[in-house]
């Protein structure tokens, strides 16, 4: 995908950006253009492994609040997963993290996405309820500070509850859809309001989690058996846009991927693995909230990126259209 916050470097200014940083150069087989934000390359690090080297953005490039650091942020998860073996959650080893770029490993398989029509159709619910147990283990992973938002400080988004903290995160999109005269298609004020009417139910959530936000099906790695009978789900990618939350906003992205009702195979799994994700009136309005969070995200990034394709757009504009719709029926 062609966007504006994607920082390009040749072959041998990779090489050398390793070299100088890590003391181990590198071989570019390709650069991987599925990503949406940051530069990402496939190479053959000098000792033989295969890895992934991200890039951020140049400095100057305008970016949105929460996007501030956010590679830091992936980093981070990877850290913590490493240290909490216990969680289960399949992902990338970090290799190495420097200024402005990671190098992780590869994973097995391939993009849940660029496989869908060949996986064969016994094995959705198998796989999506893997989906679950793994979720519910990468909401294991939590806060030492407790505090609730984003991680990274140059976002300024966090706050000690949750409330304040979603509050903060929305109004921030608010202010960068401003910024790059986003038709959000509806007044901030009207915003503000869906937002403040759901306090009693963001009340609610008292413990922050860690919620990938991001959990579509490219960003979950799949690999199937030889046979095509059977898959199993090998990692999740791309952690930087995570934040310290509810675990029920996790259902906003994995709805990308399939049904994501009480009663679906992948909430029986995430509830196996011990995992819960809320019912009831309040639980259904937060769910909006995310929902309404997801489809300002959606409509404001085109600005800083560049983004003109008209179906995308469209999409994003529905996208939001139809979160605002159901947060006004719920009034």
């Amino acid at each position: 995908m062609l966007s504006n916050t994607k920082r390009q470097l040749a072959p041998a200014q990779l090489d050398a950006l390793l070299r100088e940083s890590t003391g181990i150069g590198c071989r570019v087989d390709a650069e991987l253009t599925d990503g949406w934000f940051n530069t990402a390359y496939r190479v053959l690090l000098d000792d033989g492994r295969p890895a992934v080297v991200k890039l951020a953005p140049h400095d100057d490039v305008p970016v949105l609040r929460y996007e501030r650091g956010i590679m830091a942020t992936e980093a981070m998860v990877y850290r913590l997963a490493a240290a909490s073996p216990g969680c289960g959650v399949p992902m990338p080893d970090l290799l190495h993290a420097g200024d402005g770029f990671l190098v992780i490993s590869t994973l097995d398989g391939s993009p849940w996405d660029k496989l869908a029509d060949e996986l064969a159709p016994e094995s959705a619910s198998p796989l999506r309820r893997e989906l679950g147990r793994i979720v519910a283990g990468l909401h294991r992973l939590t806060p030492a500070d407790g505090r609730f938002g984003y991680p990274a400080a140059e976002s300024a988004l966090s706050a000690a509850d949750w409330g304040t903290a979603f509050t903060a995160m929305v109004e921030a999109m608010l202010e960068d859809a401003a910024r790059w005269n986003s038709a959000l298609g509806v007044p901030p004020d009207d915003v503000r309001a869906l937002v403040a009417d759901g306090g009693y139910a963001l009340d609610e959530v008292t413990e922050p989690c860690l919620v990938h936000f991001d959990l579509w099906p490219g960003n979950i790695f799949v690999r199937m058996a030889d046979d095509g009978s059977a898959a199993r789900v090998t990692g999740l990618i791309d952690h930087e846009r995570a934040f310290w939350g509810d675990p029920a906003a996790e259902l906003i992205s994995l709805a990308f991927g399939g049904d994501t009702g009480a009663d679906s195979a992948l909430v029986a799994g995430y509830t196996e693995a011990g995992g819960r994700f809320g019912s009831g009136p309040a639980f259904r309005h937060r769910l909006a909230l995310y929902g309404l969070y997801l489809g300002l995200l959606l409509v404001t990034e085109c600005g800083p990126r560049g983004y003109q394709d008209a179906d995308h757009v469209a999409f994003c504009r529905d996208y939001l259209d139809a979160r605002i719709a159901e947060l006004r029926a719920l009034r």
